[in-house]
């Protein structure tokens, strides 16, 4: 099945190239169950690498009730960051580069301390003494004009779980209790959403210990220096450009960035 999940990976790589929208795996691809999807990701991000070159961390998705609804699915998911696609305050995003961009809005956690094979799973207390920094986080995605009435969980999952990068704050190194950390959207100057950090799995360390679980089950760990993504707090936007976004972990991280259509030299 190796071989088949290889062309299907071809397939995602020619699909983005030629700006195709986002399907379901037909009947018959082979690919029935989670493991056999992050099997395609693998594929996947290593066609990836050669274009991007090295991992710079992780997103996990889906890990608020909010987006849980928007998608119809009721489980997170995983996927790789290059380090080609992170972006820093102050970022102009060309939006014409994407099949459809959307961006979340996320609290993003570094790692000091390897997260590797453990005689018990990892929680949030376990996985907390690891983390050495957080900040005020975006990560665009590109569903590429998916429709979410028929959203497949195992096609997402094989797409990289959309990632198309992630613009990052100042990171903060002295936090309060992370559950209760507040994070503001402000689109062209106005307050649109808020959520906080217990909005996604209850803690934003929870994502990361789903995280640190699922790649040691597959044989992989986390790092030192890995940037991981937790889940957004308010639902996806998806922007009309030209727009300016400012996101805020208040007192802590801020982020902010502009989306135009076609930027010059871009």
């Amino acid at each position: 099945m190796s071989a088949g999940f290889m062309n299907l990976a071809h397939a995602l790589l020619t699909e983005h190239d030629k700006g195709e929208a986002f399907h379901p795996f037909e009947e018959g691809s082979g690919v029935e169950t989670a493991d056999d999807a992050y099997a395609v990701q693998d594929h996947y991000v290593s066609l990836l690498r050669e274009r991007l070159g090295a991992r710079a961390g992780y997103k996990v998705g889906l890990t608020s009730a909010k987006m849980q609804a928007m998608c119809g699915i009721d489980q997170p998911v995983a996927g790789v960051v290059f380090g080609e696609r992170v972006f820093h305050s102050g970022a102009i995003l060309d939006a014409s580069r994407y099949g459809r961009l959307g961006v979340e809005f996320e609290i993003g956690v570094r790692l000091g301390t390897n997260l590797g094979p453990s005689p018990r799973p990892y929680a949030v207390e376990t996985v907390a003494p690891a983390v050495s920094a957080i900040c005020a986080a975006v990560e665009m995605v590109d569903d590429r004009n998916a429709e979410y009435g028929k959203l497949d969980a195992l096609a997402l999952i094989a797409d990289n779980s959309w990632n198309a990068g992630i613009v990052l704050g100042e990171w903060c190194d002295n936090w309060p209790d992370p559950a209760g950390i507040e994070g503001v959207v402000w689109l062209d100057g106005v307050v649109i959403d808020s959520g906080h950090g217990r909005d996604v799995l209850g803690h934003p360390f929870a994502p990361l210990a789903w995280l640190a679980n699922h790649l040691l089950s597959r044989g992989e760990g986390l790092k030192a220096g890995d940037i991981v993504l937790t889940g957004s707090l308010c639902v996806t936007r998806f922007p009309k450009p030209p727009c300016r976004f400012r996101y805020e972990l208040p007192g802590m991280s801020e982020v902010a960035f502009r989306i135009e259509d076609k930027v010059t030299g871009g």
